[in-house]
C-alpha cells in the first residue's frame, strides 16, 4: 500500500521555474502547507539523472516518493490527496467535478497560452527549448506567432466561462475553499504574465479575474527545500518500490500484470515508458522497471489521456 501521513517518504519534485505544470503542483503543496524537495531540471532534455528514473518519460513536472515515479499533474495531484489528505484538493467531495474542470481546461489553454507568448515575446525561448520543442508539440514555436487571433478568440471563450463559475459570489471556482480545479485554471493564466511583460492582458480578459487570481497566488508554495538531481538519483537506487494500493488486475481493456507493456502519452511529448506490468486500474497504470542506473522502479502513469497496450 501507498504509505500514509505518518510515514510517507520525501515528497521529492522534478521541475523548472518557468513550467506552468509545475505551478500546479507547487500551489498543491502550498496549499497543503507541505515541506518538499526540489529538484530543478533543465526545460530540455536530454535530463541525464532523471531519465533513468522516469523510463524515458520527458513532460515536466515529476514527482518522485523513494523508487516510484508519479508522472502526469492529473495523477500528481490524485496522489498527494492520498498521502496527505488534509486540506483537500477536492473539497465537499468534489474529485469528479474538479478533475474534469481541470482536464477541460489544460487541454483547452495550454496550446493557445504557449501561441500567445510566442507571438508576444518570442525572445522568451531559447533557440535550443525552441528546437526541442519542436520535436514535443509536433510544430514548431516560431509557427505560432501568425495564429494569435486564433489563440485569443480560444482563450477569451474559456477565460469567460471561468468568470461565469465566480459570477455568484463563490470565492473559488467550486465554492469557498480552493481545489484543484483553482489551481489548475490559475496556472496557464500565471504562464501567461510571467512571460509577456503584461502584454497579455491587453489581449484577454484576465483582469476580470484578478480577485481570484490573487487569491490563488497567496497560497504560495508550501516549503520547499532544494535536493541535487544526484541525490535524488541515488535516493531512487536506493528504495524499494511501494506495494500497488491499486487491483493488480483491474485494466479495463484486458492487459494482465506480467505482461510488457508501452504507455504513451496520446497528445504532446510521446515517448513511450516499456516495463512490466505491475497493476492498473480504470485510473492509474503501473509499471515495474530495472535501469542500470536507477535500479528498481515503478513509473505510475493516468489512464486519461495516455494508451496502454502489449509492448
Amino acid at each position: 500500500m501507498l504509505k500514509t501521513e505518518e510515514t510517507v517518504a520525501e515528497l521529492i519534485l522534478h521541475h523548472y521555474a518557468m513550467s506552468p505544470y509545475s505551478e500546479k503542483v507547487r500551489l498543491a503543496f502550498g496549499l497543503k502547507g507541505l515541506a518538499w524537495r526540489s529538484v530543478q531540471i533543465s526545460p530540455v532534455t536530454p535530463r541525464p539523472e532523471l531519465m533513468p528514473l522516469t523510463g524515458g518519460y520527458r513532460r515536466t513536472p515529476v514527482l518522485q516518493i523513494g523508487a516510484d515515479i508519479y508522472c502526469d499533474t492529473q495523477l500528481i495531484l490524485r496522489v498527494l490527496e492520498r498521502v496527505h489528505p488534509e486540506p483537500s484538493l477536492f473539497p465537499r467531495q468534489s474529485q469528479g467535478m474538479a478533475t474534469a474542470l481541470a482536464w477541460w481546461w489544460d487541454r483547452s489553454t495550454f496550446v493557445p497560452a504557449v501561441g500567445i507568448v510566442a507571438s508576444l515575446n518570442a525572445d522568451r525561448f531559447p533557440p535550443d527549448f525552441v528546437a526541442e520543442r519542436k520535436g514535443f508539440l509536433g510544430f514548431s514555436l516560431t509557427e505560432m506567432p501568425a495564429n494569435q487571433s486564433y489563440y485569443v478568440q480560444q482563450l477569451c471563450a474559456h477565460m469567460d466561462w471561468l468568470a461565469c463559475m465566480l459570477s455568484s459570489g463563490n470565492k473559488f471556482l467550486l465554492g469557498d475553499a480552493p481545489s484543484a480545479a483553482d489551481i489548475t485554471a490559475y496556472h496557464v493564466i500565471w504562464f501567461l504574465r510571467q512571460n509577456t511583460g503584461g502584454k497579455a492582458e491587453r489581449l484577454l480578459p484576465i483582469k476580470t479575474l484578478s480577485a481570484w487570481y490573487d487569491q490563488i497566488t497567496a497560497i504560495g508554495h508550501g516549503k520547499p527545500q532544494e535536493m541535487s538531481a544526484t541525490e535524488a538519483l541515488a535516493i531512487g537506487r536506493k528504495a524499494t518500490p511501494a506495494a500497488p494500493d491499486i487491483a493488480a488486475d483491474g485494466d479495463p481493456s484486458g492487459l494482465k500484470p506480467g505482461q510488457h507493456v508501452s504507455v504513451t502519452p496520446d497528445d504532446m511529448g510521446k515517448d513511450p515508458v516499456t516495463g512490466v506490468l505491475v497493476a492498473a486500474d480504470t485510473q492509474e497504470i503501473i509499471i515495474g522497471r530495472n535501469d542500470p542506473e536507477a535500479g528498481e522502479m515503478q513509473v505510475h502513469l493516468p489512464r486519461a489521456g495516455f494508451n496502454a497496450k502489449a509492448a
